[in-house]
C-alpha cells in the first residue's frame, strides 16, 4: 500500500468511520484512496466548517472527530476551528496535505508551515517525515488526542509521502506520560473539608463530561446534599432541572448560581479552568471560600484561583473515590450539616427566579415584537428533553444556557472557550451524524449563522434534518448590549441590516424555510416541523432592545450583578406548544 491508503487504514483501525474534509492538490492521493476505503466522507463547503463539524461529531459521541484538508490555505483555514476545540478540551484528528518533501521551505505554490501556525492551538503536532511512518503518526495523533486532558492533533502529511509505497514494520512502541495518580491522603482530606463546611458548593466543569463521570457527580451530590452550579461547558453533566442544581455560573450566570459562588465557605471545583468569565477577577473569586480543585491538567490547578487543595488525577477515578470519603465522613458526622444553607439558596432562587424557573414573556401581539428570551423557551420545549442542542456566540447562547434545563451529557454544543461565530451549524451537522437516533437543533443569530452559511448546502446533500431557528434581530446582539450599558449607547457597526431574507435563502438549498413575526406564526411553524422532512430553518424576527441579564460586568465580583427588569405579565412561553 501507498502512504495514503496507510492513512485511511489506520483511521478506521482507530474506530473511525465519518470524515469531513475539503480536497485540494496536494491532499489528491489521500482523496484518490477514499475511493475505495470503507469511510464516509463529508465534503463540506468550507475547510473551516470541516474541523467544526468534526468538533461537533466529538461532542455529541465522545469519540475522536476526523478531518482532512489540503495544504496552503486549506491548512490555514483549520485554525479557528483548531483553538476552538483546543480552548473546550475537545479530542479531534486533523490531517492535512502538504507539499512534496523536495519542496518544503522554497515558498511552493500552497505551502505554508502549518506545524509553525498551529503550535499554539493544537495538542500536539507532527510532520510525517516518511511513509513508513504513517501508520505509527496516526497511532500516536489518537492516543494523545483521547489521553489525559483531550484536545486536537494535527498530522502534516506531505504528497510525496501519500504516494511512496510503504513497507512492512512492526509498529513503534507508543509511550505517553501516564496521568497523574491521585494522592488518597488528599481525596480524605478534601471530604473532611467538605464535611466540615456550612456552605459548600460544587462547581461542575466540562472536565466531568470528558471523564464520563456524570454518574459519581450525581453520587457525590446526592451523599452530600451540596448545591451544584455549572460553568458553560459544564451544562449538562447534572440534569438542568435537579433541584439541587443552580444553573450556570459566571458573567451571565444565574442569580443563585452568582450569590451561592460570593457566598460559599468550601467550594469543590471539577473539572473546570476557572477562567474569567466563570471568576471574574480573581483576586475577588469566592473571597470567604476555600478550593478544591479536582483536575486532570496539573497546569490549570492554581493558574487563575488559588487552590488550599489540588486533587490532580482523571475525574473518571478520583470522583467516585470522593464520593466514598465524604460518605464515610458523612457517618462519622452523624449527616449532612448545611441546614442553614439551603434556605438562603432557596431564597436566592427566588428572587429573580425568573430567570431560570418562570417562563419568560413571549409578547409578539398588537404589533409588538416577540422577545427573544420567550421564544428561546418555547423552541427549547418543542425541541424536547432529547434533543441535542448547539448555539453559536452571543446573546441567544446566554438565554438558551440559561432556559434549555439540558438533562445529560453531550446533548449540549456550544463554543465556550474562544467564542467562536460560525461554530453551531457545522457543529449542528457533525451531531447529527454522531447521533443519528436525537433531533438537533441549532439556536442561532444572524450574524452568526452568516459566518458558515454555506454549510445549508452540505446538510441538503446528505440528508441532514437540522432544525435551525434564528434569533433575528437584525443586529449584533451582545456587542450592542455592551455598547448600550458600557459605551454611553453610541451602536458603532452593530446593525446588520435586512439581509439576507432567510425565507427565500432556505428554499434557495433546497430547505424548508418559514418567517415568524407573531406568536401564532411561531405555534404554526413549530408544529409544522413535526411533519417537515429534511433540514429546516426558522427565521424569527425578535425585538432588538432585548438585553441578557443577569450580567456581571467585565471587572466586577459575581455579587455585583446588573439584574435587568423581571417580564411583564405576558402569557407564558409554554403556551405557544399548548395543543
Amino acid at each position: 500500500m501507498n502512504g495514503a491508503q496507510v492513512l485511511l487504514e489506520s483511521l478506521a483501525q482507530e474506530g473511525v468511520r465519518v470524515v469531513f474534509g475539503y480536497p485540494g492538490g496536494a491532499a489528491l492521493p489521500l482523496y484518490d484512496a477514499l475511493y475505495d476505503a470503507p469511510l464516509r466522507h463529508v465534503l463540506v463547503r468550507h475547510e473551516q466548517a470541516a474541523v467544526h463539524a468534526a468538533d461537533g461529531y466529538a461532542r455529541a459521541s465522545g469519540r475522536v472527530g476526523v478531518c482532512l484538508t489540503t495544504s496552503g490555505p486549506g491548512a490555514t483555514n483549520l485554525v479557528t476551528g483548531l483553538a476552538t476545540a483546543y480552548m473546550d478540551s475537545i479530542p479531534l484528528v486533523a490531517v492535512t496535505g502538504q507539499v512534496a518533501r523536495a519542496l518544503v521551505g522554497t515558498d511552493a505554490f500552497q505551502e505554508t508551515d502549518v506545524l509553525g501556525v498551529t503550535r499554539a492551538v493544537t495538542k500536539h503536532n507532527r510532520f510525517v517525515d516518511g511513509p513508513d511512518d504513517v501508520a505509527d503518526a496516526v497511532r500516536e495523533a489518537f492516543a494523545i488526542a483521547r489521553s489525559g486532558r483531550p484536545g486536537p492533533v494535527l498530522i502534516d502529511v506531505p504528497k510525496d509521502v501519500l504516494l511512496a509505497q510503504v513497507s512492512a514494520k512492526p509498529p513503534r512502541r507508543l509511550v505517553l506520560r501516564a496521568v497523574p495518580q491521585a494522592d488518597r491522603d488528599a481525596i480524605v482530606r478534601a471530604a473532611r473539608m467538605i464535611g466540615a463546611a456550612a456552605r459548600p458548593l460544587v462547581l461542575a466543569g466540562g472536565g466531568i463530561i470528558s471523564a464520563a463521570a456524570s454518574p459519581a457527580l450525581r453520587a457525590l451530590i446526592r451523599e452530600t446534599g451540596i448545591p451544584v452550579a455549572s460553568t458553560l461547558m459544564g451544562l449538562g453533566a447534572i440534569a438542568g432541572d435537579h433541584p439541587q442544581h443552580l444553573g450556570m455560573v459566571g458573567m451571565h450566570g444565574t442569580y443563585a448560581a452568582n450569590r451561592a459562588t460570593a457566598n460559599a465557605d468550601v467550594i469543590v471545583g471539577l473539572g473546570l479552568r476557572f477562567d474569567d468569565r466563570v471568576t471574574g477577577p480573581c483576586q475577588r473569586f469566592a473571597p470567604r471560600a476555600r478550593i478544591i480543585h479536582l483536575e486532570i491538567d496539573p497546569s490549570e490547578v492554581g493558574k487563575c484561583v488559588r487552590a488550599d487543595l489540588a486533587v490532580v488525577g482523571d475525574l473518571a477515578d478520583t470522583l467516585p473515590e470522593l464520593v466514598g470519603a465524604c460518605a464515610e465522613e458523612s457517618a462519622a458526622r452523624g449527616g449532612s450539616p448545611y441546614h442553614d444553607w439551603w434556605p438562603e439558596i432557596r431564597a436566592w432562587q427566588a428572587h429573580q427566579g425568573w430567570v431560570i424557573t418562570t417562563p419568560m414573556a413571549l409578547d409578539g401581539s398588537e404589533g409588538r415584537p416577540l422577545r427573544p428570551q420567550g421564544v428561546i423557551q418555547a423552541v427549547c420545549q418543542a425541541a424536547g428533553p432529547r434533543a441535542l442542542v448547539a448555539t453559536d456566540v452571543g446573546q441567544h447562547q446566554m438565554w438558551t444556557a440559561l432556559l434549555n434545563p439540558i438533562q445529560e451529557p453531550r446533548q449540549w454544543l456550544t463554543s465556550g472557550g474562544l467564542g467562536t461565530m460560525g461554530y453551531g451549524l457545522p457543529a449542528a451537522l457533525g451531531a447529527a451524524l454522531a447521533r443519528p437516533d436525537r433531533p438537533v437543533w441549532l439556536i442561532t443569530g444572524d450574524g452568526s449563522l452568516q459566518m458558515n452559511l454555506q454549510e445549508m448546502a452540505t446538510a441538503k446533500n446528505y440528508g441532514l434534518a437540522v432544525r435551525v431557528v434564528v434569533i433575528n434581530n437584525n443586529s449584533l446582539g451582545m456587542v450592542r448590549q455592551w455598547q448600550e450599558l458600557f459605551h454611553q449607547a453610541r451602536y458603532s457597526a452593530v446593525d446588520m441590516g435586512q439581509l439576507p431574507d432567510w425565507e427565500a435563502l432556505a428554499r434557495a438549498y433546497g430547505w424548508h424555510g418559514c418567517r415568524v413575526d407573531t406568536r401564532q406564526e411561531l405555534r404554526d411553524a413549530l408544529k409544522a416541523l413535526d411533519d417537515t422532512e429534511g433540514p429546516a430553518l426558522l427565521d424569527v424576527r425578535v425585538s432588538a432592545q432585548e438585553n441578557v441579564f443577569p450580567m456581571v460586568q467585565a471587572g466586577q465580583s459575581l455579587d455585583d450583578m446588573i439584574l435587568g427588569e423581571p417580564p411583564t405579565a405576558e402569557p407564558a412561553a409554554q403556551d405557544i406548544l399548548r395543543r
